[in-house]
């Protein structure tokens, strides 16, 4: 049924958990009815890009919270609210897979804890493709939740490859839910990976769920996986050059009118009360992403005119120190864990941690770029930051670590690309749209004070500039080779040879090293003014 969005207005701000011996407290019910006690209250709870991010982390960046995040520290919140909460619904906006376990299970284990935390829909993310079309379609066979997306067809047809929509009801309540992912998130999958689906426009897939579900639900949620690709950094969330912005979702809400809720992943921008759009009055919201915050939006519904009288929005921090893991869900992890103990064993040792950085030489990634050129026997070797997803810390590392660090399937492959295709491909990575490329045998100075594109001061190999037509062979994962994230130069060649997986080079190299050194940084230097302040 129609609503009139002129009458919406906060009641409530972010608000904090306050901790109460080891399980914390939940917050108080932030929608008060209203006088009418025909009025309803219902309380969306909702995740995005958890990507199997399973156990509490350091919360270093934060202030006041010693550990952080957790999936079965998240469970108990969940089930906290859900006790305490009117009509809890619980929803996922993409990407549950990345990681060991997800890798050795082809995302059985991700369902399987979505299945003990009862969510009610989730929507199609990039990393769900990372095994391939056909093992995502099986798997998801598994979950009893819809898995929507209405955008995907298979490549030149009309035939869909998920289900767009669905009908929630409980409680009297009657949610339409829809699922879509971006054209930005496309990018973010292997080519190959992706190549038997088209993903279509998404506000003319949303437009054709919201006209069929409008007038029969008292509310209509949409579920996104779109906008601009997350920062891999662990502490991206208060790191201001890294802060993405939710503009593509405001732009679909304004462009369907009748969506009530939207629920957003890919972006991982937090947003710590809900955004209202301009033209529709959608609320919008998204976490941060690696189960370190759950979205909470409680809703005050007129029970005559269906209208959304009050909203309460807000990321409640999953401070894992005050909550009792979920039993449940730690008996799945460890029972997985049990089947695959090999992952634990240690696979050599690091003299330091290796850091990520996104828009910055890391340690890391300078240590998977010399891999990867001596996998592949080859001139220069290039990391990408967005596939480097967990630190690893000094001293002895596991294979878990290094398949958490580098948790992709995709080979090191090896092309010959010239000194402009090389030169493209780091102007493109210098613009930060997908983090900056890391480098084994160049070095290069930049200034981002200058326009896109036009950055590049110096670029050398060995101390001698590297001219438009002289020929290298460049060493690089899978995706990077294949042109994904925006590298397009990198699919201009063919590749020359296989190196073997990704994770079987790094692995390789811890196991030769008696200890494997943290390689020195200075391969890349911003000369700008603002980088000497």
């Amino acid at each position: 049924m129609p609503k009139n969005y002129l009458i919406l207005f906060s009641v409530f701000l972010f608000a904090g958990l306050v901790a109460c011996g080891e399980v914390s407290p939940v917050p108080e019910a932030a929608v008060e009815p209203a006088d009418d006690t025909e009025d309803r209250i219902v309380t969306l709870l909702f995740t995005n890009d958890v990507e199997s991010a399973y156990d509490p982390i350091p919360a270093y960046w934060l202030d006041g919270i010693d550990m952080i995040g957790g999936i079965a520290e998240m469970t108990t919140l969940i089930e906290n609210l859900r006790a305490s909460e009117p009509n809890v619904f619980l929803f996922d906006s993409g990407d549950i897979f990345t990681g060991a376990l997800a890798k050795l299970t082809e995302g059985k284990l991700s369902f399987e804890l979505m299945i003990t935390m009862g969510y009610d829909a989730m929507a199609i993310g990039n990393h769900e493709f990372e095994f391939s079309v056909d093992s995502f379609q099986w798997e998801k066979n598994r979950a009893p939740f819809p898995v929507l997306g209405a955008n995907f067809f298979y490549a030149g047809t009309d035939h869909p490859f998920a289900q767009a929509h669905t009908i929630i009801e409980r409680d009297g309540i009657r949610i339409g839910v829809i699922g879509i992912m971006g054209q930005d998130a496309r990018t973010a999958i292997i080519p190959s990976y992706i190549a038997p689906l088209d993903v279509t426009d998404p506000a003319e897939a949303v437009q054709k769920s919201v006209t069929a579900l409008r007038d029969q639900v008292d509310l209509i949620v949409l579920l996104t996986h779109q906008g601009k690709t997350a920062p891999m950094q662990t502490d991206a969330e208060t790191d201001p050059r890294l802060q993405r912005d939710i503009d593509a979702d405001i732009g679909l809400a304004d462009a369907v009118e009748g969506i009530d809720v939207l629920f957003a992943g890919h972006a991982d921008a937090g947003t710590p009360q809900a955004v209202i759009s301009p033209a529709n009055g959608t609320l919008i919201m998204q976490t941060y992403g690696q189960a370190t915050h759950l979205g909470y939006l409680q809703l005050a519904i007129d029970g005559e005119t269906g209208e959304i009288k009050k909203h309460d929005g807000k990321l409640i921090p999953v401070e894992s120190n005050h909550l009792k893991p979920d039993t449940r869900i730690m008996a799945k992890l460890q029972q997985y864990r049990d089947a695959h103990a090999d992952i634990f064993a240690k696979v050599g040792t690091i003299d330091g941690p290796l850091i990520r950085r996104y828009i910055e030489e890391s340690d890391m990634g300078n240590l998977f770029a010399d891999i990867f050129a001596a996998a592949g026997d080859a001139d220069i070797g290039m990391a990408h930051s967005g596939s480097l997803r967990k630190d690893i810390v000094q001293g002895d590392v596991r294979l878990v670590d290094v398949l958490d660090a580098y948790p992709f399937v995709d080979s090191v492959l090896v092309k010959e690309l010239n000194g402009d295709q090389i030169r493209r491909a780091l102007e493109q990575s210098l613009t930060f749209e997908r983090g900056l490329l890391q480098l084994s045998g160049l070095e290069m100075t930049y200034d981002l004070s200058q326009p896109k594109y036009s950055r590049i001061v110096s670029l050398t190999r060995n101390g001698k500039a590297v001219m438009d037509d002289e020929n290298f062979t460049v060493a690089a994962p899978g995706f990077l080779a294949e042109g994904g994230d925006y590298f397009t130069s990198f699919a201009e060649s063919e590749v020359i040879r296989d190196a073997g997986k990704v994770s079987d080079a790094i692995v390789e190299r811890f196991q030769s090293h008696d200890v494997v050194s943290v390689p020195p940084r200075g391969r890349q230097w911003d000369i700008s003014e603002s980088a000497k302040e």
